[in-house]
């Protein structure tokens, strides 16, 4: 756990070099789980729930088909929303301080965290 937490960190905190990309946003990445059958909505937030929370990110499950991730890093703060049905799910850039956002452009470790959760999330729903 800590292992993976360190791994988020260095993602989203690089002391040389700050340079920007353009934000990269999850989307309609179907649900796939590991036996081929449909998996409930409740299953879905739970893997989404259970993949944030072991890459050090705090999530709230929100309205229904909603779960806001927030991860703080050293004063670098990168908060999305994951929205999910049974069927898919997308991550979505919501808010960051200390990230330099400007104008869609956002620190390019932002994504590499991003594709962390994205990852971890699909590999969830797989050993369902």
């Amino acid at each position: 756990m800590k292992f993976r937490l360190w791994i988020a960190c260095l993602a989203l905190v690089g002391l040389a070099g700050c340079t920007q990309a353009p934000i990269r946003n999850v989307s309609d990445t179907p649900v796939v789980t590991g036996t081929g059958k449909p998996a409930t909505i409740e299953q879905v937030r739970s893997s989404i729930v259970r993949a944030g929370n072991g890459l050090g990110w705090e999530m709230t499950p929100n309205d229904p088909g909603l779960v806001t991730g927030r991860i703080v890093l050293r004063g670098h703060v990168a908060v999305v929303d994951v929205r999910y049905t049974p069927k898919d799910f997308s991550i979505t850039y919501k808010d960051s301080t200390n990230l330099d956002y400007k104008d869609g452009q956002i620190h390019k470790n932002y994504n590499g965290c991003v594709e962390n959760l994205d990852r971890y999330i699909r590999a969830n729903l797989a050993s369902l």
